[in-house]
């Protein structure tokens, strides 16, 4: 029954984050993304930290109460990953079979997804910002269960690298929920569909596989790290994270106030009369810094965890990589054909991909 109640439990939380998102107060905000044959921009429904909040509240309880071991999900990955990874492929199904043809082929529909912004009772619940929602909250809870599994194991001798590693991924989904607005305005948002890619990413890819790091550590004995050491990993992951939401922010008050001052950068740009595009500060580095930065935040959660010999951890940065390169292409062109020369105008100016004088 205990492996059944695994199998389970990413359900409930879905449930339990679905019921708390539609209960808790919330800020309505308009997006960048405008309705399907609109100008109007779809509005949105924003308590992520709320939720997040109630829920590891509601965990806390049920551990101290003794109806939940603390690091009961950490005994449980397993079959919590196999219930997530099942309900991963419900949702995909539901959320692409009503809707036409995309694509001639069915597996790239599947995949990619067919709708665009899919919204219920008039953007209350919006697809893309409760798929995010329930993968940061479910990611958080494995976060706490296995940096206490770690604690249960080995006591005084744990790793304070373990600890830091989980602090770190922890401010991750805080910083995520507390900047929910800001992601309205990324990739995702205006340029993807709800498919197996986004639902079943987020149902069971994003909290499983991003608590990586700790997933493959927390059970091994904890190895000292120099304190020197922990500041350069500690470094090495504000960099990113300064990287990443510095780029993030700044687009965001430029959308939407192109004359507003951020962190000191006044705005520069190129137009075409119609358009226009940002190419000082964060998007003056490279066209797309912000990938640097979530590499870079990856990177120092691994060496944090404090076994750099362990190829699982390194998992995590690889799958950027993977993830973000390919993305920038992809973004590249899309930007090519939407500015046309205004973008090789950009490109000329801004000659670095990702890395800046590197790539």
């Amino acid at each position: 029954m205990e492996n059944v109640a695994g199998f389970f439990a990413p359900l409930l939380v879905y449930l339990l984050i679905t019921g708390l998102h539609l209960a808790l107060p919330g800020r309505w905000v308009e997006g960048y993304v405008t309705k399907t044959n609109s100008t109007e921009k779809l509005r949105y429904r924003l308590n992520g930290l709320p939720v997040l909040l109630g829920v590891v509240l509601g965990w806390g309880i049920c551990c101290h109460a003794g109806l939940l071991s603390w690091d009961w999900f950490f005994i449980h990955r397993w079959y919590a990953l196999a219930g997530a990874v099942t309900f991963g492929l419900v949702f995909s199904f539901v959320m692409v079979l009503p809707y036409p043809a995309v694509k001639s082929s069915f597996l790239v529909d599947f995949f990619l997804g067919r709708a665009d912004n899919p919204q219920l009772w008039g953007g209350r619940i919006d697809a893309k910002m409760w798929l995010y929602l329930a993968g940061a909250v479910m990611l958080e809870l494995n976060i706490l269960s296995f940096a206490a599994h770690h604690y249960l194991l080995f006591g005084d001798q744990a790793s304070t690298g373990i600890f830091l590693s989980a602090g770190l991924l922890s401010f991750f989904v805080v910083d995520y929920l507390t900047f929910e607005e800001v992601h309205l305005y990324t990739y995702d948002f205006f340029a993807e569909k709800v498919g197996f890619k986004l639902g079943w990413g987020c149902i069971a890819f994003y909290p499983f596989f991003y608590s990586v790091p700790l997933w493959s550590t927390a059970a091994l004995p904890g190895k000292p790290i120099p304190v020197a050491a922990c500041m350069v990993f500690v470094l090495v992951f504000f960099a990113g994270w300064g990287l990443s939401r510095g780029a993030n922010l700044q687009k965001y008050y430029f959308k939407k106030d192109p004359d507003r001052v951020f962190a000191g950068i006044l705005p520069e740009t190129i137009t075409d009369g119609s358009k226009t595009l940002l190419v000082n500060g964060f998007w003056g580095w490279s066209r797309h810094i912000n990938y640097l930065g979530e590499i870079l935040m990856a990177t120092g959660i691994v060496l944090c965890a404090g076994h750099p010999a362990e190829p699982w951890p390194w998992l995590y940065p690889l799958y950027y990589i993977a993830l973000l390169f390919p993305r920038q292409m992809d973004d590249d062109k899309r930007c090519a054909l939407k500015y046309g020369p205004l973008w090789t105008k950009y490109t000329q100016k801004v000659p670095y991909r990702i890395i800046p004088y590197i790539y």
